[in-house]
């Protein structure tokens, strides 16, 4: 029975190890745009790195180390909006991309979830702050490896910020919203294909 069982092993990793047409680690390096929502905000830059390992030849798994460098906005009560300073926000998530094809040309889709740090930050009418802090969310990802190139839009799910206002003699509450969009391009270290 132990050399059934050692046969059926020996011969799945043979299997997998030939089916494995990509060098399973690699690093994406990209760069991009930034869009936070709601009214008031203004977008920025953001910069990632995502060390990467492909656990079967369609589905990678990696860690994304993410500083993105925007104006957020809030609304108050009232419904007004304003512009908060420009901060950085920076983000160290767990990650998932399936592939769709093993070709020169792979569409993707992924997803993540982990911390957001958030960077305290003013209004520009300097009556509301926004504390520091860190948020768990996630990320929703689409698009496409061309050999060494990753293009890519995703969307960072990162719940709102309370914001204290002060307006006059009163006190109160208002929300700015963290999630962002991120347009990205960026470099494919390593995780060619294997040459046969």
């Amino acid at each position: 029975m132990k050399k059934i069982t050692f046969s059926i092993l020996f011969l799945s990793a043979v299997i997998i190890s030939n089916a494995q047409t990509f060098k399973p680690f690699k690093v994406d390096v990209s760069t991009g745009y930034a869009i936070p929502g709601g009214k008031g905000a203004k977008g920025g830059v953001l910069f990632a790195v995502e060390p990467k390992y492909a656990v079967i030849p369609n589905l990678s798994v990696g860690l994304r180390f993410e500083a993105a460098v925007m104006a957020r906005g809030f609304a108050d009560q009232a419904g007004s909006n304003s512009e908060v300073d420009v901060k950085a926000a920076g983000s160290y998530l767990a990650t998932g991309d399936y592939y769709f094809t093993e070709n020169t040309v792979r569409p993707f889709a992924g997803a993540g979830v982990g911390i957001f740090s958030l960077a305290s930050a003013s209004a520009n009418d300097n009556s509301a702050s926004v504390g520091t802090g860190s948020k768990f969310g996630g990320l929703l990802r689409a698009g496409v490896e061309i050999s060494h190139l990753r293009l890519g839009l995703e969307y960072n799910l990162v719940p709102a910020t309370t914001v204290t206002v002060h307006d006059g003699s009163s006190t109160y509450e208002g929300k700015a919203k963290n999630g962002y969009m991120g347009i990205k391009i960026g470099a494919v270290i390593g995780g060619g294909r294997i040459k046969k």
